[in-house]
């Protein structure tokens, strides 16, 4: 019977691999041990004293060890664990440009995890002078990407010049080398060192009641996951305005093998992580007023940025939510051609979140705009009157 099932269960090419696994774990507990899968085989199976999940765990066991994996266009693990990436990584170094008056630099905040960030800080038309804080995470497959990439440098150079903020660009350690949560738990690390205030960048120039999230693709996941985290910690001093998710790299409530690879603890497809839309009362609780949602016409991750839109907005979550799509784009479009029209349109919807976020100057301006038509309305009755007292 053992031999029956055993050839019903187990494919023909793995049949070597499976004997040779059963050998290794029961060889000292039985007196008879598995050499070969045949009749001899057969007769030996009629001895074993094991159940039937036992065989079928080690089976699995035996399926997936060693296997290849390829997950293009990011990397391919060879069967011995090697890793190999598609592309090679490029950096460029920090700089300061006299075009805009933005300058760059580096800062190492974990040296014994490779944990840093690359600062931006725009032109400097006054002494003291505070800007809105912008915390900005990459994004990558949370396997590739940089702070440091010519990509990611050049677009927080312009975004750092058109929005006038003062920018961390946060450098977190990849998946697979370092599985998920290592990025989590290296943004966070970032958060509270900028919560400190003590860097003279920030200290100068931040001003902490105007602190903003954003991220693109992976980064978006994990600034919504910082996000969540800080709600969470009362005791998170800056008070973060908003948040912008540019092409959320979210769950679908289907399986996901690259997350699955990168997250060998994940609870699953609807780990809160990675499908934040599956709980709706996480997301009621984000401790921020508004949030702006990005996505591409053409982006294979859409339907997951509108799924996150429509959820936040019925979770009960008193701030306001928005939501940008660009038309015949794909996925973070805008990073690969910076300069193209609809990217700039994506910019200004960015820079106008981040600029008109002083509530106190949107009061002021709704003021003046209030007195300016009232004193218009005085005036149009006043001449109204004049006239009126003419034809008299």
């Amino acid at each position: 019977m053992w031999y029956q099932i055993c050839r019903a269960i187990i494919p023909p090419h793995l049949s070597t691999r499976v004997t040779n696994k059963f050998n290794k774990i029961y060889c000292s507990w039985n007196a008879r041990p598995l050499v070969s899968f045949n009749n001899t085989m057969a007769q030996n199976l009629t001895h074993l004293r094991f159940p039937l999940p036992f065989l079928i765990i080690c089976l699995y066991i035996s399926s997936t060890a060693g296997k290849a994996q390829n997950f293009y266009p990011f990397f391919k693990v060879d069967t011995d664990g090697t890793i190999h990436r598609y592309q090679a990584a490029k950096f460029v170094p920090p700089s300061y440009n006299p075009e805009t008056g933005v300058q760059s630099k580096d800062v190492t905040i974990l040296p014994e995890q490779n944990v840093s960030a690359r600062l931006y800080l725009p032109k400097i038309s006054g002494k003291n002078q505070k800007f809105p804080l912008l915390i900005y995470i990459h994004g990558g497959g949370f396997c590739t990407g940089s702070a440091s990439s010519p990509m990611y440098d050049s677009y927080l150079h312009k975004l750092t010049a058109e929005s006038n903020a003062v920018a961390v660009s946060i450098d977190y350690r990849l998946a697979p080398e370092h599985p998920i949560p290592a990025c989590y738990d290296d943004s966070w690390a970032v958060m509270k060192w900028v919560e400190q205030g003590t860097e003279p960048w920030l200290k100068e120039h931040a001003d902490f009641s105007r602190v903003f999230l954003a991220g693109d693709s992976a980064g978006a996941n994990i600034a919504h996951n910082m996000m969540d985290r800080a709600s969470e910690e009362s005791h998170f001093l800056p008070s973060i305005v908003g948040m912008i998710l540019v092409d959320p790299y979210f769950g679908n409530d289907k399986p996901d093998t690259l997350w699955t690879y990168l997250c060998p603890k994940t609870t699953g497809i609807y780990d809160p992580r990675f499908n934040p839309a599956a709980h709706p009362r996480l997301l009621s609780k984000l401790n921020c007023s508004k949030i702006l949602v990005c996505t591409a016409g053409k982006d294979f991750l859409r339907d997951r940025a509108w799924t996150y839109y429509e959820t936040l907005k019925k979770s009960g979550w008193k701030g306001e939510v928005g939501i940008k799509e660009i038309e015949g784009e794909d996925h973070v479009f805008h990073l690969y051609n910076q300069t193209s029209e609809k990217a700039k349109v994506l910019m200004k919807s960015v820079v106008d979140f981040l600029v008109y976020d002083d509530s106190s100057q949107q009061v002021n301006l709704g003021f003046k705009v209030s007195e300016f038509s009232t004193s218009l309305i005085i005036f149009a009755f006043n001449l109204f009157c004049i006239c009126t007292y003419k034809s008299s």
